[in-house]
């Protein structure tokens, strides 16, 4: 009930449009309950007729009148009805779209508001599932569920009294069955709300399954996995398809007896009624009218399973909408906010611990509570531990260690996507959690090993972090880039849709594109976390040269796997197991630290089999395909 209640409130912006399509169903209704009396009258008028026929020379005059009007009142009727019915479905759909709206916007404004480590346990398919099929099950019972439980109950209360009026006895007989139904359907609705939740759960697993298979196509089709990727799929939808029949046999153990106890109140009438009729304790047309009125009554009586089917649809998809709209976000701006101080991007890391949360599902029955106070820096792996770093203004540092060592995870905490458990990391001598996290964001920017780029213009993928840039200042930012001659080439330049995720790029020009990106922005940090990894040797050269103009006065982080680009940096810091195992320069460390003089021989060695086979490389256009130079990296 309070989820039920909950859902309510979404109509709160609507109240005027909702009193109006209410108002509007209830004068329907009034029309609807016109009709069965005016039919009665009709008929006892033709009664009257035809036994005076029996006696004259034909029907009176005034009996003919009589039906004339009769049926005018009855046209009438129905056209009103007609048109109060089409108002009210215009202003239903304008409140259900308006719900659809308003949902769909604080749903994204709450994704966009999570940190990133929200994402990291989280399938996008049931994310995608809570913003399609659940908020399509909530929108189309406020929209229309809600009017037609009130023209339901209107429709009983209105037949019922009317019945009763006519026939106190005969009326109160036809209503037995009414307390019943509605007994049976509470009943109905405990035990279905939970099966159907369960079902709309299995929907989104099937969405998030969906979403990877196409997603992941390339490598599906690179290893010619379809038929193992079809296996899964169905083993999904068989999960599905075997929750969804738990509610629909439960669907189909209800509502048939919801449907069958009205037409015992039918045929008691018939019989009693019938009886009155023919002992003249009724009239003819007094028995019509009942009749009519009980039929009425019945077809609200025998659809309030599926009314009920749609409200708990409603009320399982709404707890899952709240379990998103409910999740806090853990990494916020402070209550009071520092400016961005002024500087050149000093960075630096004061016993710096950060923690991983195990994988989990938080939607899931087995989601973890949350925990608070000291316990909660002991929960999950430890990445960092006690890092100590001190990075000048418009020094390049080069972080060098091994796969998961926590190289991106340490520069990942300067732009605060993720907030450590322990320590401070400072911005130009300000905490970074005492600055808004817009501002801290802006002073840094990041280029990934894997670029991403949005399914809109080159010139708008460039100018993403900065929308007011020129278009001169976006093609400066390309040239310096390397990318500016390909980008001439497409057929629209500038303005060449990408596509999705910039699959029509090669993993070459993707690259450019996002260094491109990151220096329209003019960060005080940047961060390039293995960003020439997937260009040629060529067009390697060309990009490092841009960016230390680029990186002239402006502090930089440089993930590295290459030799060539550890030369870049100032200083190296070599991490081991998620500590600082060392630091310096390359001469020192090659003196000092064993573990560094490994990784160089390693790399020398690569880097000496790839110069072997670069000719081939240096043959083609420059625009490094999606695998090419993946063999010069070393994990």
């Amino acid at each position: 009930m309070k989820i039920f209640n909950r859902l309510l409130g979404f109509l709160g912006p609507y109240r005027r449009a909702l009193g109006v399509s209410w108002l509007l169903a209830s004068l329907a209704m009034v029309m609807t309950v016109a009709l069965p009396a005016l039919t009665g009258h009709a008929v006892e008028a033709v009664r009257k007729g035809a036994l005076a026929a029996h006696g004259q020379a034909g029907v009176r005059a005034h009996d003919r009148h009589t039906l004339l009007v009769l049926a005018l009142v009855i046209l009438g009727v129905v056209l009103a009805r007609w048109g109060l019915t089409c108002w009210r479905r215009m202003i239903a759909g304008r409140v259900s779209l308006g719900v659809e709206y308003d949902l769909r916007r604080m749903m994204y404004g709450k994704l966009q508001q999570l940190e990133l480590g929200f994402f990291d346990h989280q399938q996008t398919g049931q994310l995608m599932s809570r913003a399609t099929v659940d908020l399509q099950a909530v929108r189309f019972f406020l929209g229309y569920g809600l009017v037609f439980i009130l023209q339901s109950v209107l429709t009983i209360v209105l037949a019922g009294v009317v019945m009763i009026a006519i026939n106190p006895g005969l009326g109160l007989i036809a209503l037995i069955p009414v307390p019943f139904v509605i007994v049976i359907s509470y009943r109905y609705g405990r035990r279905a709300r939970p099966a159907i939740q369960e079902t709309q759960q299995r929907i989104g697993e099937l969405t998030a399954d969906a979403e990877e298979n196409i997603s992941g196509v390339r490598v599906v089709k690179a290893f010619a996995r379809e038929q193992r990727q079809l296996e899964r799929f169905q083993a999904t939808v068989g999960r599905v398809f075997s929750q969804a029949m738990v509610a629909t046999r439960l669907e189909a153990a209800y509502n048939p007896v919801i449907g069958f106890l009205p037409q015992l109140g039918l045929a008691a009438v018939l019989l009693l009624g019938g009886r009155s009729v023919i002992h003249a304790h009724l009239t003819l047309g007094q028995f019509t009218e009942f009749y009519l009125y009980l039929n009425m009554l019945i077809t609200p009586m025998r659809s309030l399973g599926v009314t009920l089917n749609l409200a708990q649809r409603a009320t399982a998809s709404g707890a899952r909408i709240f379990q998103l709209l409910d999740r806090a976000p853990r990494l916020t701006d402070p209550p009071a906010p520092r400016p961005l101080p002024a500087g050149n991007g000093r960075v630096q890391f004061r016993d710096v611990t950060l923690r991983y949360e195990d994988a989990h599902d938080e939607f899931g029955a087995d989601a973890p509570a949350p925990v608070e106070g000291p316990a909660a820096n002991q929960r999950g792996r430890a990445v960092l531990e006690h890092i100590d770093l001190d990075v000048p203004a418009g020094r390049t540092v080069a972080l060098v260690g091994a796969t998961g060592s926590g190289k991106t995870s340490l520069v990942a905490l300067i732009s605060r996507l993720y907030d450590p458990v322990a320590g401070e990391v400072l911005l130009d001598g300000a905490d970074v959690r005492e600055l808004r996290v817009r501002d801290v964001r802006a002073a840094v920017a990041v280029v990934s090993d894997d670029p991403f780029l949005f399914s809109a213009s080159v010139a708008e993928n460039i100018a993403y972090a900065r929308p007011q840039a020129s278009m001169a200042e976006i093609e400066d930012a390309a040239r310096r880039a390397q990318a500016h001659d390909f980008i001439a080439e497409l057929p629209q330049g500038y303005d060449t849709q990408v596509g999705e995720r910039g699959l029509t790029l090669s993993g070459g020009q993707r690259q450019r594109l996002a260094i491109a990106r990151a220096l329209v922005s003019d960060p005080r940090v940047l961060v390039l976390d293995d960003a020439t990894s997937s260009v040629d040797a060529s067009t390697e050269q060309s990009i490092k040269e841009a960016l230390a103009q680029a990186m002239s006065g402006r502090t930089t982080f440089v993930i590295a796997h290459r030799l060539s680009t550890i030369a870049l940096a100032d200083r190296i810091v070599l991490l081991e197991h998620g500590r600082i195992a060392a630091q310096g320069s390359h001469d020192e460390l090659i003196a000092d630290s064993e573990l560094y003089r490994e990784i160089v021989t390693q790399r020398s060695s690569e880097a000496s089999l790839i110069v072997d086979h670069e000719p081939a490389v240096l043959a083609g256009n420059g625009a490094a395909g999606p695998g090419t130079g993946m063999g010069r990296r070393i994990r």
